[in-house]
């Protein structure tokens, strides 16, 4: 195919219609009517000599090759969007630009109630789309361009990735202060005795605290497992269980509900860090976005953070607890 036959804005309105599967909204999405999406899916369809969109019981639907394009055609419009941003070409005020970013239920909760302030503050035409990706297809992603930029508390330097610190976070141990043993100081030996509730995503077992505790050769008892942080308070209170989270999480929930105290091993603090690709370097679009998301970071620490005279790991003859009102 010659590629100077080619109107490279049909590649727009192809990727509206793989998003969509409905040409009406396709055409909204990108501004266009739904007769000029009708033409240009006519000859799309001959270009690529496939249907594209086809009909169905629920609806339209992609092809086989529809769904074949999709993440080749979003890697190349935002390698294209790349090459046409400049240092001087990205106005807050004025810009349309899509960001999609990757955060996990947990980093939704701490981080993008700020940062949605902050992106509509300061460019109200702004779009932010959040995914919810495992640590692989994160970095697939980066890697194709369908992710901008990737927060995360797990390493997901490759080599070829930028990253950056944002903050720093500790793990302890919560419940409630209906349960029996909220209002003990937590030994080792009492942290072994709790039942656990565990949060994962993937439904993968273990950490690194079962991987420190099995180094002493001990185990903890998780009794149930769930995939998000969501119903973590509302189980606390029906079960007499605990659960190991963040330190800033803990400081969001009710006060006078629950106690936190820190956890009885020799843990290391919880790294928060940024990841994208190279490519974005030179774009001011992105160090733009960064800085909100640094700001928003800073503003977190200062609020949430957990006090340098409550340590986020003790010795176990030397256990201490602390109610989330007074940790705040």
């Amino acid at each position: 195919m010659n590629l100077r036959s080619v109107d490279l804005n049909l590649l727009v309105t192809l990727d509206a219609l793989l998003a969509e599967k409905h040409v009406t909204r396709a055409g909204r999405k990108i501004g266009l009517t739904q007769p000029a999406v009708s033409n240009a899916l006519g000859r799309l369809r001959h270009m690529f000599k496939d249907e594209i969109l086809v009909r169905a019981a629920s609806g339209m639907e992609l092809t086989s090759r529809a769904k074949a394009l999709a993440p080749a055609l979003r890697q190349i419009l935002q390698q294209i969007e790349t090459l046409l941003a400049s240092e001087q070409s990205f106005d807050p005020l004025e810009s349309e630009r899509q960001f999609a970013l990757r955060m996990s239920d947990l980093t939704e909760l701490l981080f993008l109630p700020a940062l949605s302030r902050s992106v509509r503050t300061s460019a109200p035409r702004v779009t932010l789309n959040i995914l919810h990706l495992g640590a692989a297809q994160t970095v697939e992603g980066l890697h194709e361009g369908a992710i901008d930029i990737a927060l995360s508390a797990r390493r997901l330097d490759d080599g070829s990735l930028r990253s950056q610190v944002l903050l720093q976070d500790d793990m302890v141990c919560v419940m409630s202060r209906l349960h029996a043993d909220a209002n003990q100081p937590l030994s080792l030996d009492r942290f072994l005795a709790l039942d656990f509730l565990d949060v994962s995503p993937n439904r993968t077992a273990g950490g690194i605290v079962d991987d420190l505790l099995a180094e002493i050769d001990c185990t903890r008892r998780v009794v149930l497992t769930v995939p998000h942080w969501l119903v973590v308070p509302d189980m606390l209170i029906a079960l007499p269980v605990a659960v190991i989270m963040s330190a800033r999480h803990a400081m969001t929930l009710e006060p006078g509900r629950f106690t936190i105290a820190p956890l009885p091993l020799p843990l290391e603090p919880l790294t928060w860090s940024l990841y994208w690709h190279p490519r974005h370097d030179t774009s001011a679009a992105h160090r733009w976005l960064r800085t909100r998301m640094t700001e928003c970071a800073a503003a977190l620490d200062a609020s949430h953070r957990w006090p340098a005279d409550r340590p986020s790991s003790v010795p176990a003859d030397d256990p201490k607890l602390y109610d989330v009102a007074a940790a705040t």
